[in-house]
């Protein structure tokens, strides 16, 4: 019986706290992945580039938007590298900076007012970072 009241309570408290509408107006979040072995690597690489060959960029990546006050950029000194930065809505802030070879990263900008920059150093890091805004 005391379990089912927990869950209850819980359930009402996760319930109220979701339905106010201050506390939810106005905010970002962001989900960043980085592979924890070869496969796993291999297989965001490829991700990657199959994300840039469906929106048109080159190999080395590039940057696609959709919507309005968005800003973007990337930066690579050394060989190999690709970064992508996609946004889509309004008033993104993004960046990726490679300095080195063989890097590999994406930024998935959604929603509104979202923020990110990236910089690899060295050799070989690869990873993903999605952010949503409203």
């Amino acid at each position: 019986m005391t379990r089912k009241l927990t869950r209850v309570a819980l359930t009402a408290l996760l319930i109220g706290g979701l339905s106010a509408g201050p506390a939810l107006a106005g905010g970002s979040f962001s989900i960043t992945l980085n592979p924890q072995n070869a496969d796993q690597e291999n297989l965001m690489r490829a991700g990657l580039f199959a994300a840039a060959v469906a929106n048109d960029l080159s190999k080395q990546g590039g940057i696609k938007q959709n919507g309005f006050g968005n800003a973007a950029g990337i930066l690579q000194n050394g060989i190999g590298n690709q970064g992508i930065v996609l946004q889509d809505g309004n008033g993104h802030n993004g960046t990726i900076q490679q300095h080195g070879n063989n890097h590999a990263y994406g930024l998935f900008q959604f929603g509104k007012n979202t923020n990110g920059h990236v910089v690899q150093n060295g050799y070989g890091q690869t990873g993903t970072t999605f952010q949503f805004g409203w």
